[in-house]
């Protein structure tokens, strides 16, 4: 701190940004005073200067109270505007969902995907619409809002006019303002505070092209940045004109940054690896493309200065070419400050360079702290800037540079490992031999060898494709390996999302495990160089008299009468050793630390001894997980996205179409910690229970499926048990009758379908309603019902078995239910008035979308729960649910607040 305060600064204004961002108003200023008070114990500990702490103190605050002015400054003007000219303010309309009329420039690129348009408007004008219905007079917007557009395209020649937009283009539009959606579920991707930290407050949905009036580019930066759209669209057709298929996806990606075009199963792969960080583009690009260009300067016969003047001058163009990430950010002003400390032959520390950006970066503009690409840019290249030379040491026996390159591997490895974990929740152990391998081919080889070639076809098309052969070559070889490794089974590994202590804590052992290695190392070097510097001859020096003494083995020994002595001799050496070696004593310490500390985050989010029960928001479908107290998992159903679309409108179709199982059930899995699935239940044959559950069973091991004894006519259908036969997935069916035993507490007691009505073999059956699972779970001697979509009949059916037979199938109908999951989302076709009175659940859960086509839930069946007084939670109201189970005792709570629900 006292030899580096720029690097000093930089982590106190980051602190000050995150702890404010992370607590705002008094709590901010309460964990500042508390921090205060720490700063004497750090003086005294670590021995640093009171101006020292002064210094990162000022920075804390500064950057603090940096982030709270930009977020008090961080509100929708469009709102204030629309209080400001209500009639009446104190009644003023809210305006989402109301219609609006814009006018601004486009300041993003224009995404067209299938048959939608995506793309962000700087609104200098709104119209919106009064108490009355009429519109109001076109106002001026003081400095300007940002708006997320979305634009429903109705016709392919549509398409064609979307992609002609570009940015700085004025337009006006009509359309309808809604507020951003905020995270469903728990620990789900939340959209509102994505936009937000983008300052954009409101989504502006346009029926259609014809909604949007385009006028005259307006002059700025939005339209200098639209000529280099311009322009990235022509490089990027003319690398399509080298690369054929695919390879023409993933090229743009790795030279020019476009990454929307690369092929989804493709870029899956890259995923799994951890090799998507080479399509973005950052350090190494600029790094390589600096150095081709000094290269061929060089060549030139051109001075060192003026050689490094014109890399300066190229790595701006680079950056605008490449579209100003903050990843390409933070290498593009890294390597200009380095190139101009290098000229003036100044550059000295490169971690001060580093934290010169990160503060350029932040002030500029703080919410970078906040961007994974900013983290993850910057935390690599401080890694390998710190880890590397204590890492190199322990591979300076392989051949030439092959130390060095694993070095760099693992240490970039290790310090993106925390990151990796928390916003994606995955590690696969092939990411490390994929990334020492592919790397350094595609780094060193497909990058200049494509940039030459990409160059070359502005000579001539016909040069340009053979000089791309090579690289073609090297392409389908990178993804025959991905492919390859991809397929090894039993690598990948999912992590529950873990707290900033743990991330902290993982930093800091990994950091003390290598110095003190390291030091170590340095100690036995200088105690070699000092023997040999010694006479040939040294008299051997005799072992202490104290050590040789028999008396003196023990510490602790008995004296006269028996009495129990202590041994301060002995106790002294035993001290002696214990401090000359207590590195390796901390060494081992940390060791073992750092072990504990895996174990913990690769642990289940959910504790062992309690069970949990989420029913998770996945729109117009079904899907919860159950975890028993013993940790088993299971799945019930797993949503699945309707499509009605024709097969005339094959165009609508987009490259990657929202399918809920890959975004929605499977992330979620994994935030939780979830490794494996014991069971999988499909309640019935439908689309929007059993869609999701492909993406489930291409991700998790699963040891059993349960089926209801037949099988829906779809293709969904027929991939998900062609999928669990691939993968040795026992099939089973479930009947009235079975009972599950997960663990001594947990009892899945199976009420319905009842054998009789399903045939011996696996049929096809269309009515998949009435033949839905019914089970009741009872766990630690709470009770649920899930009732898939079964109709009134189905119920009327199960009731009567019941009652006929003289036996109450796991007391369903002689003590009252917990919790119901209500069947088919509340349609009018379930839920009758004897089930209910049969059943009287405390709890009711409806699992249904936001306002579906469907008019789900019934407002009949409303009323009938509200009736016999069960307490209703509904996910298009309340989003995801969770419920904990302990003790007999019964614990809920939905995305907005927490409650308490005690079993009686």
């Amino acid at each position: 701190m006292n030899r580096r305060p720029l690097i000093a600064i930089a982590c106190g204004w980051m602190a000050g940004s995150g702890l404010a961002a992370s607590y705002t108003g008094w709590r901010f200023w309460l964990f500042t005073l508390g921090l205060l008070l720490v700063c004497p114990a750090v003086v005294m500990i670590w021995r640093q200067s009171w101006r020292s702490i002064a210094l990162v103190w000022l920075a804390f605050l500064i950057g603090g109270g940096y982030w709270l002015y930009h977020e008090a400054g961080n509100v929708s003007r469009i709102g204030a505007l629309a209080a400001e000219t209500s009639p009446d303010k104190e009644e003023a309309q809210p305006l989402d969902g109301q219609s609006v009329r814009l006018e601004g420039t486009i300041v993003s690129t224009v995404k067209v995907d299938g048959d939608r348009a995506d793309f962000t408007l700087k609104a200098s004008r709104v119209s919106l619409k009064l108490a009355g219905g009429r519109a109001s007079a076109m106002q001026e917007i003081p400095g300007g809002e940002k708006v997320a557009v979305q634009l429903r395209l109705a016709s392919p020649s549509e398409q064609h006019t979307a992609a002609s937009w570009r940015r700085g283009l004025w337009v006006t539009l009509g359309g309808t303002l809604e507020s951003p959606p905020p995270a469903r579920n728990f620990g789900a991707f939340d959209y509102r505070r994505y936009l937000h930290l983008q300052r954009i407050h409101w989504l502006v949905k346009v029926p259609g092209a014809s909604a949007l009036q385009s006028g005259q580019p307006t002059r700025g930066t939005a339209a200098a940045l639209g000529v280099v759209d311009a322009l990235r669209d022509r490089l990027g057709e003319r690398i399509e004109r080298l690369f054929p298929g695919w390879q023409a996806g993933y090229m743009k990606g790795l030279l020019i940054g476009l990454q929307d075009e690369l092929d989804p199963d493709k870029y899956a792969e890259f995923t799994q690896l951890g090799l998507t960080h080479i399509l973005a583009i950052s350090g190494s690009h600029v790094a390589i493309n600096v150095a081709l260009v000094l290269g061929l300067l060089r060549l030139c016969r051109l001075t060192r200065e003026t050689a490094i003047t014109v890399a300066l001058l190229f790595v701006p163009g680079y950056m605008l070419l490449t579209g100003f990430s903050p990843s390409v950010i933070r290498s593009g002003l890294m390597t200009m400050l380095g190139l101009y400390l290098l000229r003036r032959g100044l550059l000295k520390d490169s971690l001060n360079v580093l934290a010169a950006v990160a503060l350029l970066m932040l002030f500029w503009d703080p919410y970078y702290l906040l961007n994974v690409s900013f983290q993850l840019s910057f935390a690599v290249t401080a890694g390998l800037i710190v880890f590397v030379p204590l890492l190199a040491p322990y591979f300076r026996g392989l051949p030439g540079k092959t130390g060095n390159a694993v070095a760099i591997t693992l240490a970039a490895q290790l310090v993106s490992f925390p990151l990796t974990i928390v916003y994606f929740n995955q590690f696969s152990f092939l990411s490390i031999p994929a990334n020492l391998l592919l790397v350094p081919v595609i780094g060193t080889l497909a990058l200049p060898l494509g940039t030459g070639a990409l160059l070359l076809s502005f000579l001539s098309v016909r040069i340009g494709v053979w000089a791309a052969l090579p690289v073609r070559w090297l392409n389908t070889a990178t993804f025959e390996a991905t492919s390859w490794l991809g397929e090894r089974s039993g690598f990948m590994t999912y992590w529950k999302s873990p707290s900033l202590f743990w991330v902290a804590a993982f930093y800091a052992g990994g950091y003390l495990l290598l110095y003190w290695g390291k030091r170590r190392e340095r100690i036995a070097a200088e105690a070699i160089a000092e023997r040999w510097q010694e006479e040939e001859t040294v008299p051997l020096r005799p072992l202490a008299a104290a050590a040789s003494n028999p008396r003196h083995k023990r510490i602790l020994r008995f004296g006269g009468k028996g009495r129990l002595q202590f041994d301060r001799a002995l106790a002294y050496k035993l001290g002696q050793w214990v401090w000359a070696r207590r590195r390796d004593l901390l060494r081992l310490t940390a060791a073992v630390g750092m072990v504990l500390l895996l174990l913990s985050g690769y642990q289940s989010a959910y504790r062992k001894g309690t069970g949990y029960i989420e029913f998770i928001d996945v729109g117009q479908g079904d899907s919860a997980l159950i975890t028993t107290p013993s940790g088993k998992h299971l799945l019930v159903d797993g949503g699945g996205t309707v499509s009605f679309r024709k097969a005339k409108d094959a165009w609508r179709e987009r490259r990657e179409p929202f399918e809920v199982g890959a975004k929605t059930v499977v992330p979620l899995l994994k935030k939780r910690g979830i490794h494996r699935l014991d069971a999988v239940i499909l309640s019935h044959g439908d689309q929007d229970h059993i869609g999701g559950l492909q993406a489930v069973l291409d991700s998790f091991p699963v040891e059993a499926v349960l089926i209801n004894g037949s099988l829906a006519e779809s293709k969904t259908m027929t991939a998900l048990m062609e999928t669990a036969i691939a993968n040795n997935i026992p099939i089973y069916s479930a009947f009235a009758g079975m009972t599950l035993d997960p663990d001594e507490r947990t009892k899945l007691t199976f009420l319905a379908p009842n054998p009789s009505i399903v045939s011996d073999r696996v049929s096809i059956m269309k009515n998949q309603n009435h033949l839905s699972i019914v089970f009741q779970l009872v766990m630690d001697g709470v009770s649920f019902v899930f009732t898939g979509d079964m109709d009134v009949s189905a119920e009327k059916s199960l009731i009567g078995e019941i009652k006929q037979s003289g036996s109450d199938r796991a007391g369903l109908l002689s003590t009252r239910i917990d919790v119901l999951k209500v069947a088919h989302h509340g349609s009018k076709t379930s839920t009758s008035e004897q089930w209910l009175s049969e059943l009287n659940p405390v709890v009711s859960v409806i699992s249904v979308g936001q306002s579906n086509s469907y008019g789900h839930p019934n407002q009949e069946v409303v009323g009938r729960l509200e009736r016999i007084g069960s307490l209703i939670y509904r996910t298009d109201l309340h989003g995801g649910i969770q419920m904990k189970v302990q003790g007999g005792q019964l614990w809920s709570r939905k995305k907005t607040f927490t409650q308490s629900v005690k079993h009686d």
